[in-house]
């Protein structure tokens, strides 16, 4: 006789296997994957490359020395196009025939890749110095070809510091560059002429050949008198004192002095504006106005004749359209 099974017992059996079995083995959560290896170093050399490019400096831009002519120099690595450059004909350049004939010939030597020298005009107020630069830049591109065509790039007197950076820039170009810098002198305990210094000779890559140097300045060595005389009388070495600054003008292998223009010179600039525009005067009249507004002014320049036509010409209702 078969005995039945004590469900009583049965009961007790079913929760002993119950407390002796872990809860985590009857209901098991599924585990995602492991990364690789592989994965892994992928993901930390992509974040290394995301940080090295963020630090990295913005690359040099590259300057469109097709779209224009002429440029202007900002110190942070920019050139910016001038569409329309500010310029006299070189016709209307009266009174500096010499100094015109020489800067166009050594300039013209330089556009056909010949030896030529870095220039300084120096001298009076006013007589056409950085008109004279720019009107033969104009004067050398009239026949040229784009690819053979000049490039006149204007670099600012407190900006001459950023000029090494400046030639960087320009040394690998197809192009050849004027750099110009007009009314460049130094005061003080100014050392950015060092910058320059280093450029025209003397440094340990030079001048690129693609490149040469137009300066103008009321001073013919970059210096004011009163501060070379007090450099001299208070220095130990009065000749060692001022050397170093006055070299600077040495190394232009070029000078061109301006000086004040006479009478005769004066009336021919005036005229010589009148018939390029059109304006009529009596010639007794235009002279008698001419010297007067020569005389109220202090001053002969071709500036002054330029203004005094700017005058004339307002006046008789003439609009300057031809400049």
């Amino acid at each position: 006789m078969s005995k039945k099974p004590n469900k009583a017992a049965s009961r007790a059996a079913t929760k002993m296997a119950a407390r002796k079995t872990p809860v985590a083995a009857t209901k098991r959560l599924p585990t995602p994957p492991k990364q690789g290896a592989e994965e892994r170093i992928a993901r930390a050399l992509e974040a290394i490359a995301a940080h090295l490019s963020a630090a990295s400096p913005a690359p040099e831009p590259t300057a469109p020395f097709d779209s224009a002519d002429a440029f202007v120099w900002h110190p942070e690595g920019r050139l910016a196009p001038v569409p329309r450059v500010s310029r006299v004909d070189l016709g209307l350049l009266k009174g500096i025939e010499r100094m015109r004939d020489i800067l166009i010939e050594n300039t013209e030597r330089f556009a056909d890749g010949l030896p030529a020298n870095n220039a300084l005009l120096w001298g009076a107020r006013g007589m056409g110095k950085s008109s004279l630069v720019k009107a033969t830049h104009a004067n050398i591109n009239a026949d040229r070809k784009a690819a053979d065509r000049l490039k006149l790039i204007e670099i600012h007197r407190e900006d001459i510091e950023s000029l090494p950076k400046l030639m960087e820039l320009l040394r690998s170009s197809r192009f050849r560059f004027i750099v110009f810098c007009d009314d460049l002198s130094f005061d003080g305990d100014d050392a950015s002429y060092k910058s320059l210094k280093a450029v025209l000779e003397g440094g340990i890559e030079g001048r690129p050949d693609n490149v040469i140097l137009y300066a103008t300045s009321n001073r013919r060595h970059l210096l004011a008198r009163e501060m070379i005389e007090n450099e001299r009388s208070t220095a130990i070495n009065p000749g060692e004192a001022v050397e170093e600054k006055v070299s600077l003008s040495d190394r232009f292998g070029l000078w061109l002095g301006f000086h004040r223009c006479s009478q005769d010179e004066f009336l021919a600039m005036v005229k010589g504006y009148c018939s390029h525009f059109g304006i009529k005067l009596a010639e007794e009249e235009l002279e008698r106005e001419a010297l007067e507004w020569s005389t109220t002014r202090g001053s002969r320049s071709g500036r002054v004749a330029w203004q005094f036509t700017q005058e004339l010409a307002g006046r008789l209702g003439v609009r300057l359209s031809g400049k």
